[in-house]
Formats: structure tokens, sequence, C-alpha cells
């Protein structure tokens, strides 16, 4: 089993790709992780991550674990009339090959559940991303003071073709 720890200065100046195994032909590229530092007593916060399948076939997010809580979860926002929504989004995030994902703020997101202490800034939060046809890949967000975006964020309201299209019912 392969298993490539992606540290934060690789992950954030240029990815960490997972190669597939057993002829799986999948790549995938992580950039920028991230996450926001939570306040005491918050239940849950948000991990952001850009996942590029450089491989030639599809693969697909299913998930993902964390040691700092005992449930991370997939979820989407989506404008509901004039109510913002968010769900979470069974079936996982589908990688088409060639292309980009981004969980943003606003969009696709990991939720880590049932924080049993908060996310402090500064003191990255280490997350396995769990892929369909990828071996499991471990990186770690990087954590900005609460309410912020990296620097150049380019993730605010950006959703790549067909994010919102998984066919899952909240729509």
């Amino acid at each position: 089993m392969l298993l490539i720890s992606a540290p934060l200065s690789a992950a954030h100046h240029g990815g960490a790709r997972q190669e597939g195994m057993a002829g799986q032909a999948s790549s995938i590229e992580v950039a920028h992780p991230w996450a926001r530092a939570t306040p005491p007593g918050a239940g849950a916060g948000g991990g952001f991550v850009t996942l590029t399948n450089h491989g030639g076939g599809d693969d697909m997010l299913l998930g993902a674990t964390s040691p700092i809580t005992e449930r991370v979860e997939i979820h989407i926002m989506e404008m509901d009339g004039d109510v913002m929504r968010m769900a979470p989004l069974p079936g996982g995030i589908e990688l088409p090959a060639g292309e980009s994902v981004t969980l943003a703020p606003g969009g696709l997101h990991l939720m880590l559940m049932e924080l049993g202490s908060p996310i402090v800034e500064g003191e990255p939060v280490p997350v396995t991303l769990e892929f369909q046809h990828a071996e499991p890949m471990e990186i770690e967000l990087q954590v900005l003071p609460v309410g912020a975006s990296p620097e150049g964020s380019h993730h605010e309201g950006s959703h790549p073709k067909g994010a919102h299209d998984h066919g899952h019912a909240t729509h």
C-alpha cells in the first residue's frame, strides 16, 4: 500500500501527487489545503482544498478522516430560494480525468464534525482523503484565523463545471 504524506509546504506550493496502484492510472494532486480556526465551543469546522486528477481515468473523493474528530463529512452549500443551505453530499465528489475540483467556502467542502476542541490558528489539521481508485492520501490543512481565506484566494464562489450536479436529493 502506497501512502504519500503531503506536507503543508509541498501541498501549498505545488502540490503532492498520489499515484494509483495495481495498474490504476489515477494521479491526484492536492493544492492549497486549509481550514479556518474555530471559536471555543464550535461543534464543527470546514476544510478546503483543490484536487486535480492528472490520471487517465475518472476518480472520486469518497470521504475523509482526521484524528481531531471521529467524523468528517463531505458537504455542499447551495441556494434554496433565498436561503443558503448546507447538506451532506452522499456518494462523494467526482474527480474527472484531467480536471480540478475546488472545495471552498460557499460550495463543496469537508466538515470536521463534533469537534472535541477548537481548530487553532497555526496548528495544522491532519486529514486523510479517501478515494475510489487512488490510495488514501494524508494531507495537512493550514489553519488560518477565523473568517480568513488564503492570500490571493480564488476560492470564494469558485466552482468547477458540474460541481453541483451530483445526483443527490438536496436539489
